[in-house]
């Protein structure tokens, strides 16, 4: 059996969708895999919800550990609270491991984590999926004006990471992360890790962290993401990568790859039929406003994937 042990960081406000999310991961663990969970919050958060993953799954283990006094007062913009920030000090705060997985709770896992954990980082301290921004104008400004950084060295999502728990510790990272922690970043802890870690990571495919910009460019610009990537791995990121909402959220409104958080969604312990009914009450005219092609993929997608799982919306 492999151990496997996975980051995540929220509050209650985001607890059906953390619950979504580690329903995914679980789903698609291996045989042999055994995922430790950490979930780290701030005080004051109820998380007995979660038990219900208990009933459903096994192989794996949730510990919680609250962190207090961290970054009170941080930058916090979008709507994402102080929590986003407590990545940054997973090394610390879990100290048995010296590597660790971390994902956002916004968030579709759709394979086993066991090949990202086992990956050597060398002395980069994570591995992350660039954002390419080598095709993003606007993002080349923002990282030359703003962050004082070439884009040609990259700019690392930090929503899915492997973390080098031991060499950051090694390097007193900590200490680094806490005062840029002081700053407002846009971006926030994004642009903490690639402003201090700048030539320290160790660059994998879109398939480790799909998010909506990714997936535009995949299908709106794909001779140049193949010349970067290769077909294939464009491929696996759309078949199987992990799907990242970090954008518009899909338990709130229409997204790209909505289909497949709310199949999920449905199989979680965390399904409610109200919410269900209120939420495409709501979006009743969703289908009536796209193109005939775009909604017969969409009735299409699950009942031709290999799982058979079919949404019903």
């Amino acid at each position: 059996m492999k151990t496997i042990p996975i980051l995540f960081t929220f509050d209650q406000s985001l607890l059906v969708p953390a619950g979504v999310c580690i329903t995914s991961l679980l789903e698609n663990a291996a045989p042999d895999t055994f995922y430790d969970i950490f979930i780290l919050h701030r005080q004051g958060c109820d998380f007995s919800t979660l038990c219900r993953l208990e009933e459903r799954f096994g192989r794996f283990r949730l510990t919680f550990r609250e962190v207090s006094g961290e970054f009170v007062g941080a930058y916090e913009i979008r709507g994402i609270p102080e929590t986003a920030y407590y990545r940054l000090l997973s090394p610390e705060l879990i100290p048995e491991y010296d590597k660790l997985l971390y994902s956002d709770v916004d968030v579709i896992i759709r394979e086993d984590l066991s090949k990202y954990y086992e990956m050597d980082l060398g002395d980069n301290y994570f591995a992350a999926v660039d954002n390419c921004s080598r095709l993003r104008p606007g993002v080349q400004k923002y990282l030359a004006e703003s962050l004082d950084l070439d884009y040609r060295g990259g700019y690392y999502y930090s929503g899915n990471l492997v973390i080098n728990s031991a060499q950051i510790r090694k390097d007193h990272m900590l200490d680094r992360f806490r005062e840029l922690g002081k700053n407002a970043y846009k971006q926030q802890d994004m642009d903490i890790i690639n402003i201090a870690c700048n030539g320290r990571f160790l660059p994998l495919g879109p398939v480790f962290c799909l998010t909506v910009q990714l997936y535009s460019l995949i299908v709106n610009h794909r001779p140049e993401m193949e010349e970067i990537y290769g077909a294939q791995a464009l491929n696996d990121a759309l078949d199987h990568g992990i799907v990242h909402y970090n954008g518009a959220k899909p338990w709130k409104e229409a997204c790209p790859n909505m289909d497949i958080w709310w199949a999920v969604y449905r199989r979680s312990p965390f399904f409610d039929e109200q919410f269900c009914h209120d939420f495409w009450t709501g979006q009743r005219d969703l289908l009536e406003r796209l193109p005939f092609i775009k909604r017969l993929k969409m009735l299409l997608r699950y009942p031709l994937d290999r799982k058979h799982v079919r949404v019903e919306v």
